[in-house]
């Protein structure tokens, strides 16, 4: 085979149509578009409009609710900060924070604070002061011979 032998496989591409072009075209005079009318016209954007009618998605009642006080937290799995002590990102005989995880580049911002997950493993004694953590990952740290100090959480009336 040749450079000048190669050719796509048969079927693969199809012609365009050329819209308007005559009537002996089967696409001629209106161009596909039916006749007259807003839609057969340029520059129509009618998504969602319904000739008039109320809209559906004004018809139906909004739901849910959004939590303008809720937390957002920053998730750190306790494997990604592992790896970021073997490569010697963060120093295990500083307090872990999250200006330290962020001067690290384990995080990008810190938004609300940061919160601790389970994933991977934790090898090294590191002492974390953190927004949050689960509780595996507290079993976890727990477990490594570090110690984690959240902050303290009122107790809810009950």
């Amino acid at each position: 085979m040749k450079l000048n032998e190669i050719k796509d496989n048969e079927g693969s591409s199809k012609d365009r149509i050329r819209v308007g072009r005559g009537i002996g075209s089967g696409k001629g005079k209106t161009g596909g578009r039916g006749v007259k009318g807003q839609k057969a016209r340029s520059g129509v954007a009618i998504n969602g409009f319904e000739g008039g009618q109320m809209p559906i998605y004004r018809r139906l009642p909004k739901r849910g609710f959004n939590n303008i006080f809720s937390s957002d937290f920053v998730t750190v799995s306790l494997g990604r900060i592992q790896t970021a002590i073997d490569a010697k990102k963060l120093d295990p005989a500083v307090t872990v924070d999250a200006a330290a995880l962020k001067a690290a580049g384990v995080i990008r911002r810190i938004k609300d604070g940061v919160r601790i997950l389970s994933g991977g493993e934790l090898t090294t004694k590191v002492n974390f002061d953190v927004t949050g953590a689960s509780k595996a990952a507290v079993e976890k740290i727990e477990k490594a011979g570090s110690t984690i100090k959240l902050p303290e959480v009122a107790a809810s009336a009950e």
